[in-house]
């Protein structure tokens, strides 16, 4: 029997628009609030960083759909990349998304959809092995390992079946999100902690917790732009793998119509749910708290147990079984938004193995026509960042290399209109070239922003980039040359 290399077109505008919302959502709208509040110390700024990442989502979302419209190809953004740059910057891409960008963020994701499982039951916080005071191994990663090991078995079961699931669970989040915002903002515009949280709203501070006292410096300046321009590594990771549809362009019906809509609808409603829920953590808590208070109202967003500022505000309106809801909702959330990281991943290896990029074996389908070999690869690495302890730093390298390869595939554009002007372009970049133009702006500021004043973490994250050259090279020697 000879092998299946070859993908069928079975998802719709629906299902793709879910992956895009449900990949984005997991579980940073109900936690990174508290450290950008700690960061800008303002309810004006802090909601400006929200719509700034939306915008620049959003931005992203419209010129990719000029490049989804014209490779319509398993792969998504590895093909746009090769296609402008060549075969060593699509593998640096690969490599990056293999070893940290994907399987970081599925291994992250999975352990924070097995702590609040310990919500329920605490025995899994035990300790099974205690290498150092920084390394151990608890119950709850292997139930992070677990999830991932079901929802890659339940993939390579079918696309449909990851497609159920992800219009399930996308469905379920977005209804318990709306339900969150409207509670919210109907009980929290009865009282006064609105008003009292935009009142002087511009006036910001950086706020640091040293032993339960907390120290407050003001910000005005370059001082805040640098403090703006560093904690919003916080809500883009929040808005994060709205590409991976582009990953299985292979699988979407009408793709060159389909896969830009999805793009735009997808972060747009996403983006309007992080700035409402903002608007609720807002009308619910007060912005600034106390760190050694012992009630939420006291703690405030800044201070909220844990930095769980989602459960603190639904605490205000369901009381203490807010606690096991929020857990529930997150749990949802986070098993959703990993099946489709872990659906859509695959396909990328997939389109690399095409190539002879990633391990020929990858390459080839199964008796269901989805990337099983591909599949078990990425989920083999997840489970083993689960246990390395450093997945909370992998995502922060993640995120900056994300950024870094965002706009090398927007910059992508103005370079294949002057290679390829006469390809055929389906949908043209929204606003070209003032739009794609301004998100190449921004996000390099932000870029160069990160790497002043977070400079150990975005130098990791181009080593990890960097370290892929060797790799391709080493890899590359038995390859005949293009």
């Amino acid at each position: 029997m000879s092998e299946k290399t070859e993908l069928k077109r079975t998802l719709g505008l629906i299902d793709a628009t879910s992956i895009v919302a449900g990949s984005m959502i997991g579980s940073g709208i109900f936690i990174v609030t508290s450290q950008m509040a700690r960061d800008v110390g303002s309810a004006g700024w802090m909601l400006v960083l929200w719509l700034l990442t939306g915008l620049i989502t959003v931005f992203a979302a419209l010129s990719y759909g000029e490049l989804a419209g014209m490779m319509p190809n398993a792969g998504g953004q590895y093909v746009y990349i090769q296609r402008a740059y060549g075969r060593m910057i699509s593998f640096l891409y690969g490599w990056t998304v293999f070893t940290v960008i994907q399987t970081g963020v599925i291994a992250a994701v999975a352990v924070a959809f097995a702590k609040y499982t310990a919500v329920f039951f605490p025995e899994l916080n035990n300790t099974l092995f205690a290498f150092n005071d920084t390394w151990k191994i608890t119950w709850a990663q292997f139930i992070a390992i677990d999830s991932i090991v079901l929802l890659t078995i339940i993939n390579t079961r079918g696309v449909q079946n990851g497609k159920s699931i992800q219009l399930i669970f996308t469905s379920a989040k977005l209804f318990a999100l709306f339900a969150l915002i409207i509670l919210g903002l109907v009980i929290g515009f009865r009282g006064d902690v609105i008003a009292a949280n935009f009142h002087n709203m511009w006036e910001a501070s950086k706020t640091t917790v040293t032993d339960g006292v907390a120290t407050i410096v003001p910000l005005t300046g370059y001082a805040l732009a640098g403090a703006m321009g560093a904690t919003i590594i916080n809500s883009l990771f929040s808005s994060d793998a709205w590409n991976n549809v582009t990953f299985i362009a292979g699988e979407i019906k009408d793709p060159k119509k389909n896969i830009p809509r999805s793009l735009f609808l997808g972060t747009l409603i996403v983006t309007i749910i992080y700035i409402l829920a903002n608007v609720a953590y807002l009308a619910l808590l007060p912005m600034k708290g106390d760190p050694a208070a012992t009630d939420v109202l006291g703690q405030g967003i800044m201070h909220a147990s844990n930095d769980r500022v989602g459960a603190a505000a639904a605490s205000m309106i369901f009381g203490d079984p807010a606690v096991y809801m929020m857990a529930v909702l997150i749990m949802i959330s986070t098993f959703g938004c990993n099946n489709g990281l872990i659906l859509a991943g695959a396909r990328l290896f997939y389109a690399m193995a095409k190539d002879g990029l990633f391990f020929r074996k990858a390459s080839v389908l199964n008796e269901k026509q989805v990337p099983s070999k591909a599949m078990w690869l990425q989920c083999l690495w997840a489970c083993v960042l689960c246990l390395s302890g450093k997945y909370g730093d992998l995502l922060t390298y993640a995120t900056f290399a994300s950024l870094l390869f965002y706009i090398l595939t927007i910059a992508g554009i103005f370079i294949l209109r002057k290679k390829e002007p006469d390809t055929e372009r389906p949908y043209k970049a929204f606003g070209y070239p003032v739009i794609p133009a301004l998100y190449i702006l921004i996000t390099t500021a932000i870029c160069i922003d990160l790497m002043i004043y977070d400079t150990k973490n975005t130098g990791f994250g181009l080593l990890i980039v960097l370290l892929g050259i060797p790799v391709y090279y080493l890899t590359q020697k038995r390859q005949p040359a293009d």
